[in-house]
């Protein structure tokens, strides 16, 4: 961490009498400002607590607050009896750009290392969802391989991917366990490359299963993207869903328009159905 530096005189605005919600976005908002105009970098000092208190002219209590909104989106890092801190930039994730997720993902550091955790791989049914993004028959096999990406041990990005059978076969389970890349696999056993992806992104809060992997709250928000890889001759093989927290990351896209093989299904089920289960 870089030594603390003197933050300029800021005025404060004023803030309504008795308005304790304004008192803490006053102080959320001032030191984005401080962030902001005084080219502060990751890791840079804060202000302490007394000190906001006194630039904003409000309680510690709003300032504890402030801070409090502004460590869980992760503008900010505390640490107990040291300080507040510049957090660390937020990862960039290119989610249009074809290849395999660690292909699209960079950081603010040149060695952004994130492992893989397999958390399963089954064989089931589409949903209708699946199916038709893949354009098979509802009724066709497919492998659901649902996996973890971590930093550190900081858990970044849950992702599954849904193939047919038909063209698939066989999956690596031990190779993508030691880490092995599952579309470089699939690009040397079936000459299967995505040319081409189409994708749509949301916003959503996380499902129970989502929060526990990604140890995410309740009221945490995600970004979920949906997307279908295509090979050079246009046959859909893949369909995968990733999902972000969504203050950690940046997303970065640029393309052309395509036909529009992908249908929005916010409202549907996004998932298989192990054989030997039952649909809820």
């Amino acid at each position: 961490m870089s030594a603390s530096r003197s933050p300029r005189t800021i005025s404060s605005r004023p803030v309504e009498s008795g308005a304790r919600t304004l008192r803490y976005q006053h102080v959320y908002d001032l030191v984005l400002t401080l962030i902001e105009e005084q080219g502060l970098r990751e890791g840079d000092r804060l202000p302490s607590t007394s000190e906001l208190a006194s630039l904003a002219d409000v309680s510690v209590i709003s300032v504890r607050r402030a801070l409090d909104e502004l460590a869980h989106v992760g503008r900010i890092v505390r640490h107990q009896g040291v300080g507040t801190f510049v957090a660390p930039k937020r990862i960039v994730s290119e989610p249009s750009r074809p290849g395999a997720l660690l292909d699209t993902i960079r950081g603010t550091e040149a060695q952004l290392v994130l492992t893989t955790e397999v958390l399963g791989v089954v064989v089931g049914l589409p949903s209708e969802n699946h199916a038709e993004a893949l354009s098979i028959d509802i009724r066709q096999p497919v492998w659901e391989i649902s996996r973890l990406r971590s930093l550190g041990d900081v858990p970044k990005v849950l992702e599954k991917a849904v193939i047919p059978l038909s063209q698939v076969p066989a999956i690596d389970e031990p190779y993508l366990a030691g880490g092995g890349s599952l579309y470089g696999d699939l690009r040397e056993r079936y000459g299967l490359i995505d040319d081409f992806v189409e994708q749509s992104l949301e916003v959503d809060h996380p499902n129970s299963w989502e929060r526990e992997k990604l140890r995410l709250r309740s009221n945490d928000n995600v970004v979920r993207i949906r997307g279908v890889s295509f090979s050079s001759n246009g046959v859909a093989f893949d369909c995968y869903q990733q999902i972000y927290p969504a203050h950690e990351f940046v997303f970065y896209t640029s393309g052309n328009s395509g036909p529009k093989l992908l249908s929005h299904a916010a409202e549907g089920p996004w998932s298989v159905t192990p054989f030997g289960a039952t649909a809820d």
